[in-house]
């Protein structure tokens, strides 16, 4: 009997070629699948919630895969792990319904960039935070990301290379912590366009030349000239993808 099984996976992207399998080249969905059917005997095929670009990590990517194989739930995890790379975990599993989509069923997803702005940057965690050594301002950053809560058109805050019916996005929730030298953007919404994240930090770093204005006429316009530049992948974490 077939049964259909979520994982929550966990993985440091800096040596995948993003998410999405790509042949010759090494990615997450194609480690899963090739492990998962070591483990089972079966080809496997593996649907997660979204794609990450290459060098973006996730804390925590939902994925499943359908499988005939008995092995009892309690140790697939295990099993499982025993077979991946290091650099990847899936973290949880169980059981879900046989109609469930990660991607298609998701109602809110929450990301994560790090950026360092120490005037020397560290050479031990290089590839999990952006390192940005210049002066910025947290509480007017703080303020101006609260002009991102709500439905906009986010045309202007993601790359010119995306192809959507439409560019209008939810934001929920948006805060900004700084602790001595790193700063942690959390934001939360219903979706996110391609690089849409990365700019908006990229926008909001540089908010003292961009200004205030511009964010809101980049709404109206769709304009990208208005907005930040793209920042590095490596800051970037999918925290945690959620379904009611």
């Amino acid at each position: 009997m077939e049964r259909k099984i979520l994982m929550i996976v966990e993985y440091n992207g800096t040596n995948f070629y993003g998410w999405q399998k790509q042949k010759d080249r090494r990615t997450v969905q194609g480690e899963l699948e090739e492990k998962l059917s070591l483990l089972t005997n079966e080809k496997c095929v593996v649907e997660g919630s979204g794609r990450t670009d290459k060098g973006v990590h996730a804390l925590g990517q939902v994925a499943v895969t359908s499988i005939s194989n008995n092995i009892p739930l309690k140790n697939f995890k295990t099993a499982l792990n025993k077979l991946l790379s290091d650099d990847v975990v899936v973290k949880k599993v169980s059981l879900c319904k046989s109609d469930f989509h990660p991607r298609f069923d998701a109602k809110r997803k929450t990301y994560e960039y790090v950026a360092d702005i120490s005037k020397t940057r560290r050479a031990i965690d290089y590839n999990l935070v952006t390192y940005y050594p210049h002066d910025v301002d947290v509480e007017r950053m703080k303020k101006a990301s609260m002009l991102f809560i709500g439905k906009h058109n986010f045309k202007a805050f993601c790359s010119a290379h995306t192809n959507v019916s439409s560019y209008e996005r939810e934001i929920y929730d948006f805060k900004i912590v700084k602790n001595g030298n790193r700063i942690k953007f959390i934001i939360t919404g219903n979706g996110f366009l391609y690089n849409m994240v990365r700019i908006i930090v990229g926008t909001l770093l540089n908010i003292d030349k961009i200004g205030e204005e511009n964010i809101l006429k980049a709404f109206e316009s769709g304009d990208r000239s208005l907005t930040g530049k793209t920042m590095p992948p490596n800051g970037l974490y999918l925290k945690k993808v959620e379904y009611v």
